[in-house]
C-alpha cells in the first residue's frame, strides 16, 4: 500500500481512529489476518474500508497501488 497521492491536487491527510473496542476473539482474528497478509492493523482496516467503499460505487484515489483492492471496480 502506498501513502502517496495520484494527483498533486489531492492532499494527503491523517485519519485519527481512537476508542475502538472489540471482543478478544475479534482482536485475535484481526491480528491473525494482518499477520497472514503482512500488513499492519491500520493498513488492513483501511484496505477493508476502501474495498467496501469501492464495492458500493465510491471512487477513491491516491492510497493504493493497482491490484491492492480485491474488487472489480477501482479508483
Amino acid at each position: 500500500m502506498a501513502l502517496t497521492s495520484n494527483t498533486a491536487k489531492e492532499p494527503i491527510v491523517a485519519v485519527m481512529l481512537t476508542g475502538g473496542r472489540v471482543t478478544a476473539t475479534f482482536r485475535e482474528a484481526l491480528f491473525d489476518a494482518t499477520a497472514c497478509e503482512g500488513l499492519s492493523v491500520n493498513e488492513f482496516c483501511l484496505k477493508a474500508t476502501a474495498e467496501k467503499l469501492v464495492a458500493s460505487g465510491r471512487r477513491i484515489s491516491g492510497l493504493f497501488y493497482p491490484g491492492d483492492l480485491d474488487t472489480a471496480r477501482g479508483a
